[in-house]
């Protein structure tokens, strides 16, 4: 390594990003091409900094396999924060075994949190957990500790293990003070933000009640027969029953939860449902059809008793009732959600998030434009979407969780 390189690396490991960049910055060969790329990263170049990434990663040679790796794992975390998932994550995984084989256990780790906020990003809790479960933060620099331990601090809170997530969120405060890195600190500050804003509305009564996520905790382990419309599920005490891919039979069953302990009219259910003013007697035929494919689902947990005016629900062992709304009015709550924390994600990553088809989050997107509440900036490939970001209030439960919550 020759002495403008030994400098600007350790410029950057000092936080210098300008004068790494004036070592490097006319410098064409390979180890200046990756300090260029992770200088312009630091700045906020992305695109930029992606690119310098990709020519380094060429350009070493086939005896610099460690080198490379770490080529491939900086693209990926500027790859993270453009919220490009068009990679395969094996490429990421090949790198992180090279470098653990290599003996580079600081990048090696790196990688592998690269990977576990990915998989976080995309609801995958249980391929993330299996990333971070060998992490251990003692021992290890302050910063890598601070982000190891916001990671997990993440995946306690979307597990609802606030225990857990309180304990993380401490571990990633002290790191994030001994690093001095203003802004780990502040997003230690937003994760503990988290716990005392309102995650979700308990309904009932004809009023709406905010709850804090150490409430909602509390009430899916109380036992009642709790309705999430923030994650399409409903739970009685340790059973839950994903409904995310049966919308119509969610939308009922919401519908009976919202009138209990009375009755929900037909045609009340039926415009709800069907989303028609009027019904008829094929509606009330297709109503009866589908309130029997509910009655199925539930069967154990609850019955539904038919009546004079419509459906009445009967959860078994007498047990409550509860209804959970998201924080915020109105639909395409995960695509709100995901768009909150401020970054600028592509269509098609939305989609791979939320498990849609891309025409389908486009025209989600098209109407929430429409509405004012997303914005785009760039053109064809490069559009981006952005939206304000949300206070007062939490969208964690709204976030996509493509396997069960542990």
């Amino acid at each position: 390594m020759d002495s403008l390189i030994a400098a600007a690396a350790r410029a950057l490991a000092e936080g210098d990003t300008l004068r790494a960049l004036k070592h490097v910055a006319l410098r064409e060969d390979a180890p200046a091409l990756a300090l260029r790329g992770i200088a312009m990263a630091r700045l906020g170049e992305l695109a930029r900094a992606r690119e310098l990434l990709r020519r380094a990663g060429r350009g070493f040679g086939a005896h610099e396999a460690q080198a490379r790796a770490r080529c491939v794992v900086a693209e990926a975390e500027v790859a993270l924060a453009l919220r490009d998932f068009s990679e395969p994550p094996r490429k990421l995984a090949a790198a992180m075994a090279a470098l653990q084989a290599g003996g580079d256990r600081a990048n090696a780790l790196q990688a592998r949190l690269v990977a576990a906020r990915r998989c976080l990003l995309l609801g995958r809790l249980d391929a993330a957990a299996a990333l971070l479960a060998p992490v251990d933060t003692d021992g290890l620099a302050p910063a890598p500790a601070a982000v190891a331990a916001l990671a997990a601090a993440e995946l306690a809170l979307r597990s609802l293990r606030l225990d857990a997530a309180e304990a993380a969120l401490a571990q990633a405060e002290q790191a994030a003070q001994q690093a001095g890195i203003p802004a780990l600190q502040a997003e230690v500050a937003r994760a503990r933000a988290l716990l005392i804003q309102p995650a979700a509305r308990r309904l009932g009564a004809g009023a709406a009640q905010p709850l804090r996520l150490h409430e909602v905790a509390a009430l899916l382990a109380s036992g009642a027969l709790v309705v999430d419309a923030c994650r399409h599920t409903v739970q009685a005490g340790t059973t839950r029953l994903g409904l995310a891919r049966r919308p119509l039979l969610f939308t009922l069953l919401r519908g009976l939860a919202e009138a209990w302990p009375d009755e929900a009219g037909r045609e009340t259910l039926i415009a709800r449902a069907f989303r028609l003013r009027e019904a008829d007697d094929s509606h009330r035929a297709r109503l009866r059809v589908e309130i029997g494919r509910l009655r199925a689902l539930l069967a154990g947990q609850a019955e539904i008793d038919a009546t004079p005016r419509g459906y009445a629900l009967r959860p078994a062992g007498g047990r409550e009732v509860a209804v959970l709304a998201p924080p915020m009015d109105g639909e395409a709550g995960e695509l709100i959600a995901l768009l909150a924390d401020g970054a600028a994600w592509s269509t098609s990553a939305l989609a791979l998030a939320l498990g849609a088809s891309q025409r389908t989050v486009q025209r989600e997107l098209a109407a929430l434009e429409a509405a004012g509440r997303v914005r785009a900036i760039g053109q064809t490939r490069a559009r981006r979407w952005l939206a304000p970001p949300l206070t007062g209030f939490t969208t964690i439960l709204l976030l996509p969780a493509a396997l069960p919550l542990g």
